[in-house]
């Protein structure tokens, strides 16, 4: 008798194209994003982005104090020490115009600069995307963009007296053509697939323009934000330094020009320290936090 064997039915096996070997890749790929957004431990980050900079202040200072310690400079007129520095930074604390100093200049550079980013957003797009508007504006707004910020103070002044307008004036001339060339430079990097895509389904004038060029221009047009903030906080301090009335106040920029006025290099120190001090933390609180996001978001930031 022919022994009859009970055999155990069993899953069929999928071909590795279209079954289980994309279920495995798929799953590979979503471990490895996993992975990728997994938070860096604190002491990590400290060691790797905290403590560098640190260490590059502490060296500065070093050698700084060893120039005046060792007597290679020995005019305090011409290089103050640290302490004469900082000596300026407890004065202007105590008598409480320190902040005042520093909230005069961002108040104003940061106003100036959310009006050039309304102005200047809708100007790089209509510019990128029409080509009449391009070949007439286009090279103006290049010209624009090398002009230096200080020659338009001297127009401001001339044109809108010592006011505040005059500060904003100059901080518009000074962004504007730098985010709106950074917008037509994020948007000529576009793909064309991206956008026959998007009129296929539908995206079209400003549903195409919000939902597919705006996002594909992220990148480019971030970087314009950047330059645009710098050009911005360039051409105020500019007017500052220039342009001095009891009116307008004290912001960074007069302080310095206060300090060359009374030839105290420690209150030029003081000033110059404050105005990098705003540039960086501008940079390190809104500018890279946006980038490290959009470059996560396109897979080009992975954590090692």
């Amino acid at each position: 008798m022919a022994s009859t064997e009970t055999k155990t039915p069993q899953a069929p096996v999928e071909d590795s194209k279209d079954g289980y070997g994309l279920g495995g890749l798929e799953a590979g790929l979503d471990a490895l994003e996993d992975t990728a957004d997994s938070r860096t431990p604190l002491r990590e980050t400290f060691i790797q982005k905290t403590l560098p900079p640190l260490i590059a202040v502490a060296l500065v200072l070093v050698v700084w104090q060893g120039l005046i310690s060792f007597e290679v400079v020995t005019d305090p007129s011409k290089l103050p020490s640290p302490s004469a520095v900082w000596g300026e930074v407890e004065d202007a604390w105590l008598q409480g115009t320190l902040l005042g100093y520093i909230w005069t200049s961002v108040s104003r550079g940061l106003l100036g600069f959310l009006l050039a980013l309304v102005i200047g957003t809708p100007l790089g797009l209509v510019v990128a995307r029409v080509r009449f508007v391009r070949a007439a504006i286009g090279p103006i707004l290049s010209g624009l963009q090398s002009l230096p910020s200080v020659a338009w103070v001297p127009p401001a002044v001339i044109w809108l007296g010592l006011e505040n307008k005059m500060m904003y004036a100059v901080i518009l001339l000074g962004a504007v053509p730098s985010i709106a060339n950074g917008l037509v430079s994020g948007v000529d990097q576009v793909p064309p697939l991206y956008l026959r895509a998007g009129r296929t389904l539908g995206a079209t004038g400003l549903r195409g323009t919000w939902h597919i060029v705006m996002p594909a221009a992220l990148p480019g047009y971030l970087a314009g934000l950047k330059q645009g903030w710098a050009f911005a906080w360039r051409s105020l301090m500019a007017a500052e330094i220039i342009a001095s009335s009891p009116d307008l106040g004290v912001g960074l920029g007069q302080l310095l020009e206060n300090g060359r006025n009374a030839s105290s290099m420690s209150m030029v120190f003081l000033a110059i320290f404050l105005i990098l001090f705003v540039g960086i933390a501008i940079d390190l609180l809104i500018f890279s936090p946006l980038e490290r996001r959009v470059l996560r978001s396109r897979g080009l930031l992975v954590k090692s």
